[in-house]
């Protein structure tokens, strides 16, 4: 049976509350009450980018974990895979485009250089709180202008994100450097080359090996980044796919097994308990 992959949502998959656009802009809390399925993971065939003004949690990105709190910015492009554990005060902007959007009226290879969307960088940014002065301004006018239908619409709100997006190539040239955005970039690595292979590689010196670093490097690595081992990232990322197919699909626990290399579904029910803390039987009656 193929693996079931996370879902790929396209930008109709949210439509706005006034007329049709290709573009969708609107506040987090309000976002994620409209649509509260987005906490899943899955994935999107446009970019997009959310700043978060209020409350605390983590969001997971091709299996990378990063700190989300006041102040930071998250930058996705198409296909990759992405959820998040927000507490119920979560606040700030979420804005979508597609590419032809963007490329309308500022075509060349601009968007694909902006070093948050090229893969190499990690996908996030930093900055001051509550009142950083060069992005948040901006959102908070993209947020007023797309509440209601308004003369040369479209036209404002490609200004509004072409700014954004060159003020915070600004920044991120400001911040990642040296040392630490090396680290950054193979810890994204490693978390791309785990959404590949969970299913049949599940060790340190396997990945160590495509990403022709030592295990006790990567170990380092994702320390010093994450604070967490590479060995627990790799089974966290296991167990979050587990408990996804033990939510939304009716497969038996011993094909969520199958689905996920194991070839005794006993040995994956002790190693869930292990890593999930309850049995999985359990935890799918809980959902």
């Amino acid at each position: 049976m193929k693996p079931t992959a996370p879902p790929v949502l396209a930008l109709d998959s949210f439509p706005a509350p006034a007329l049709p656009r290709p573009y969708y802009v609107a506040g987090l809390a309000e976002h994620l009450a409209r649509f509260p399925h987005v906490r899943a993971p899955h994935a999107h065939d446009f970019y997009l980018l959310i700043y978060v003004t209020q409350g605390r949690g983590t969001h997971t990105i091709d299996q990378v974990s990063y700190a989300l709190e006041p102040g930071s910015v998250f930058f996705l492009a198409p296909g990759q895979v992405h959820h998040w554990q927000l507490p119920p005060e979560a606040d700030g902007y979420v804005v979508f485009f597609s590419a032809e959007f963007y490329l309308f009226r500022y075509p060349g290879p601009r968007l694909y250089e902006y070093p948050f969307f090229d893969g190499r960088h990690p996908p996030v940014l930093y900055l001051p709180a509550p009142d950083e002065p060069a992005l948040l301004p901006l959102l908070r006018r993209l947020h007023a202008e797309t509440r209601t239908a308004q003369p040369q619409q479209d036209e404002v709100v490609r200004a509004y994100l072409l700014l954004t997006l060159e003020l915070a190539a600004r920044q991120f040239g400001a911040e990642a450097s040296g040392g630490a955005a090396l680290a950054q970039q193979q810890v994204r690595q490693f978390g791309a080359l785990l959404n590949q292979h969970f299913r049949t590689r599940r060790t340190v010196q396997e990945y160590a090996e495509l990403l022709h670093l030592t295990a006790g490097h990567l170990n380092a690595v994702c320390r010093r980044v994450l604070n967490k081992t590479a060995s627990a990232l790799i089974h966290e990322r296991v167990v979050v796919e587990a408990q996804r197919l033990l939510t939304h699909s009716a497969l038996s626990v011993a094909q969520v097994a199958h689905e996920l290399g194991f070839d005794d579904a006993s040995y994956f029910g002790r190693y869930f308990r292990k890593y999930a803390g309850q049995p999985p039987e359990q935890y799918r009656q809980q959902r």
